[in-house]
Order: structure tokens, then sequence, then C-alpha cells
């Protein structure tokens, strides 16, 4: 998988700490510094560049997807409730 970002977006760098806590691999292309990578993701994004934008190997686009999005895409489980004793 490939994760398009850029160091100033929090979406950026919010979505490559889930995928670095879910231990999920991925290459991580800087639009700001990559050319053909901020190309990709303007066609990928309807002719906009929108970050975080990842494309998995067999084709699906994700384009600025919130947490549960990309858990879902990746077959993640979601975490457990927090469960609190009520004393």
């Amino acid at each position: 998988m490939t994760l398009y970002g850029t160091r100033w977006c929090g979406q950026s760098a919010s979505a490559r700490r889930f995928l670095d806590k879910n231990n999920v691999r991925y290459h991580y292309v800087d639009i700001d510094e990559n050319a053909e990578g901020a190309e990709t993701v303007i066609a990928a994004a309807d002719g906009n560049l929108s970050v975080p934008t990842l494309v998995f190997p067999d084709g699906r686009i994700l384009v600025e997807p919130s947490r549960n999005k990309i858990r879902h895409a990746l077959g993640l489980e979601k975490p457990a409730a927090r469960w609190w004793w009520p004393f």
C-alpha cells in the first residue's frame, strides 16, 4: 500500500500513526517532494490535492479516509470499548 501525504497535514500524520500502531506496512510519498506522487493524488481525487490518499495493491483508493474507513479497508478489528468499573 502507498500512503500519499504531506508533512504539514494533520490527517496525513494521523493516518501514518494509525498504520504504524497497527503494524501495517506501507510506502509513504510526500507529494510536496514528489511530483509523480502529486499527479497520482490529483488523478485519484478528481483533480484535487487531497491527502491523505491511500492506494492499495488491488487498486482500491481511499481519499481523506477516517480511521474507521482505513480499519475496514484493511480488515482490522475495531478495538474493544473501554470497560469501567462503576464504583
